[in-house]
């Protein structure tokens, strides 16, 4: 084997050998976006932003696709992600919606209800176990998140924002996304990241083509520099998603998402001046301890079950 070779295989199995590391890097990346699209989508326009971060993802996602020779989707998956994708679509706009009206942190913290929705929708569909130790964590990063909505702050979302048609988007959003995440595991079990990221990206930029057509007459080519920067990088986001999924439980990776907080905080306070207060700090502690409780939870609940200390086990 040639050193190439060897460097693809050690990055490969990487990959393979850590959804918890993966699904983080796209949560944060997730962040990002987020914040390229609270400041742009108000001059731009959110539909038309979407239309284009989706037409860039689609092409990037195709390219891919036929690059590493994937068999032709049956009907069946056609249809799947289709519904699949217009639910992602939709949970989109909810949530870039939300970001106009509210902070930044703030509307990351609301969207964490999806992460307690999600083992339910698992246990349903999948028929995942939700275990007692898992329950108690969601029920302490749903304290959290609580305490940061029930104290929020004047400086912690736009003045200009409707905050009441702000907090129904992104409540609309996060039951939309939950939904959407254990769709995209029900799916990864079966194809690959290559496969489903290119179904992502396609089916709502398919569904935004008459507002992209409409849009072309309009003097976007200052921004289409960052909306193909926002296809990238919506396009590498999924596609880490796709391989976490694929990987660990989604009651597993759901409680990662508390991470983007972080995240939230820090971009909009640098680049919004959206002040992170106490309540939103006290809020994230609680959040983080649920996130290493969760990941942490199987390889305990392993050792227990093999008598084995944890560092003998298999990663």
């Amino acid at each position: 084997m040639s050193a190439a070779e060897t460097g693809d295989s050690l990055i490969r199995d990487f990959f393979l050998s850590a959804p918890l590391l993966i699904a983080a890097a796209a949560i944060a990346l997730g962040c990002a976006i987020d914040a390229l699209v609270k400041g742009l989508a108000p001059e731009a326009g959110l539909f038309t932003l979407l239309a284009w971060r989706f037409f860039f993802g689609a092409g990037l996602a195709l390219a891919v696709f036929i690059a590493r020779r994937r068999p032709r989707p049956g009907w069946e998956a056609v249809r799947f992600h289709t519904l699949r994708g217009l639910l992602q679509l939709g949970a989109a706009i909810c949530f870039f919606y939300a970001l106009m009206q509210l902070g930044l942190a703030e509307a990351t913290l609301i969207g964490f209800t999806a992460a307690l929705i999600v083992p339910f929708i698992a246990w349903a569909l999948l028929g995942e176990r939700i275990t007692r130790i898992a329950l108690m964590a969601t029920g302490l990063g749903f304290t959290g998140a609580a305490i940061a909505i029930a104290l929020p702050a004047a400086d912690t979302y736009p003045a200009a924002g409707n905050r009441s048609l702000g907090l129904i988007a992104v409540f609309a959003a996060a039951g939309l996304y939950a939904l959407v995440m254990v769709m995209l595991r029900m799916r990864a079990l079966r194809e690959d990241a290559t496969t489903i990221a290119m179904f992502t990206n396609l089916v709502p930029a398919l569904a935004l083509l008459p507002i992209l057509l409409i849009s072309l007459g309009r003097a976007i080519l200052a921004y289409l520099p960052v909306f193909a920067l926002l296809g990238v990088m919506g396009y590498v986001t999924w596609y880490l998603l796709t391989l976490a999924y694929a990987r660990a439980p989604a009651q597993q990776l759901a409680p990662l998402d508390y991470t983007a907080l972080i995240w939230s905080s820090l971009l909009g306070a640098v680049f919004f001046a959206e002040t992170p207060t106490w309540p939103l700090y006290l809020g994230a502690a609680l959040i983080i301890i649920s996130c290493l409780t969760v990941a942490f939870e199987d390889r305990f609940r392993t050792r227990r079950l093999t008598r084995l200390p944890t560092s003998n086990l298999p990663d």
